[in-house]
């Protein structure tokens, strides 16, 4: 219990609630959109983005978040493009971020290479109440566009046609959740670290679509396992003196696995059930 009684992980606690809460939402509508790959990209172009700060001597929050929003802006545009191979916007920024990322690192010279690891795995430590408060009022925002635009949304994800005949504007939807996407990943990316973020915001999603049977109740189981991931993971991270975005992400691939081992443990027997 000693662990409750520092104040680092009380802020890194009340950060994972909160993550719990913003990954699990873009995560559904991610995975059933067939963007997986997105948030993957996005945290890629994240690197250049924190090693842009290092170099100017800039917040590197500030400069991922304008270097990701741009990235998403421009993954709208080259999937609009290309639109029969939706796969190329991906390839293109994930590649280009990390080229960009591995040059600006390098002109570095070896400067803040502990402070970079710390934004590539991810640190209890370092997370402030600043850093809090943005995840506070990000989950804020994501629940209010949630409410109101959940419908279209789920339109939008199904049939992109059909929204667009509903006279749905369909593309500043998907700019919106493009950014929106960007804006998580990159205020995430302190406890989470910049190479697993991708995964904590797309597991809780498809753990969550072999349990629930309605869109409802995806989006509900999704955030009860994004909180018994994120805390166990976080708690795991203290006790084992681990980096947190590795050992959240190993405790939601335990949980994947037995889910799907579940699963099909639970479709052979109505199989032979039925037989």
């Amino acid at each position: 219990m000693e662990m409750f009684s520092y104040d680092f992980m009380i802020r890194a606690l009340i950060a994972a609630s909160f993550m719990a809460i913003i990954a699990p939402l873009l995560g559904v509508f991610l995975v059933l959109r067939r963007q997986s790959l997105l948030a993957d990209t996005l945290s890629h172009v994240s690197l250049a983005g924190i090693a842009l700060g290092f170099l100017i001597n800039l917040n590197p929050t500030i400069t991922t978040l304008i270097v990701v929003v741009l990235s998403a802006l421009v993954l709208e545009y080259i999937r609009k493009l290309y639109s029969s191979y939706s796969e190329v916007s991906t390839a293109v920024l994930m590649s280009g971020g990390l080229a960009v990322a591995l040059i600006l690192m390098n002109l570095n010279k070896g400067e803040n290479t502990m402070n970079i690891n710390q934004y590539l795995f991810g640190s209890i430590i370092t997370i402030n109440w600043a850093q809090v408060k943005m995840l506070g009022l990000l989950m804020v925002i994501i629940l209010i566009v949630f409410v109101f635009l959940r419908r279209p949304m789920y339109v939008l994800t199904f049939d992109e046609e059909t929204a667009h005949v509903d006279g749905l504007p369909v593309n500043l939807l998907s700019i919106l959740f493009n950014v929106l996407t960007g804006v998580a990943i990159t205020v995430m990316i302190p406890i989470a670290g910049a190479l697993l973020v991708s995964a904590i915001i797309i597991l809780p999603g498809t753990i969550s679509m072999k349990l629930g049977k309605t869109f409802n109740q995806v989006i509900i189981v999704s955030i009860f396992v994004g909180f018994i991931g994120m805390i166990s993971g976080l708690i795991g991270s203290y006790q084992l003196d681990t980096p947190p975005g590795a050992t959240v992400t190993l405790v939601f691939i335990v949980l994947f696995i037995v889910v799907n081992l579940y699963d099909s443990l639970r479709r052979r027997k109505k199989k032979t059930d039925i037989l």
